[in-house]
């Protein structure tokens, strides 16, 4: 279990005398991984051996091809994706960013320090798809 698992982010500001809200790194990547796919000209995000079994299952993982990292100079989101083919990369890349960052802004009142975008492969209308990096998430 990493360190990240265990930590909680406790929200500030919002304290009203009925208790602390904590949030958990998986909610960020939920909704980082929902706000990115939102975009268009993301083909999809990519995940690892685990999560393609999930999905063949039929659960939906939502946090798939997300990486949170909660450090001392704020949250970093590393978001591993592919891209559809024919699109303008900087500017899709720039969208899921603002996405992202308007999404976490909205939905927690927390502001993302970074947010990464990782293109790991390109789909082609065909359905095709390019190889991926082998790169574990």
């Amino acid at each position: 279990m990493s360190e990240n698992e265990n930590r909680m982010l406790e929200m500030s500001g919002h304290y009203d005398g009925l208790g602390k809200v904590e949030i958990a790194p998986d909610v960020i990547e939920v909704i980082a991984g929902i706000a990115a796919s939102e975009v268009e000209g993301v083909a999809h995000m990519r995940g690892n051996f685990a999560s393609g079994v999930v999905e063949k299952l039929g659960k939906k993982n939502h946090g798939k091809g997300v990486k949170v990292d909660l450090g001392e100079d704020g949250i970093k989101v590393d978001l591993y994706c592919v891209m559809k083919f024919g699109i303008s990369i900087p500017k899709v890349a720039q969208e899921v960013q603002d996405n992202i960052r308007e999404a976490l802004l909205n939905m927690t009142a927390l502001e993302a320090e970074e947010v990464n975008i990782h293109v790991v492969g390109i789909q082609f209308d065909n359905g095709k798809q390019e190889p991926e990096f082998e790169q574990e998430v």
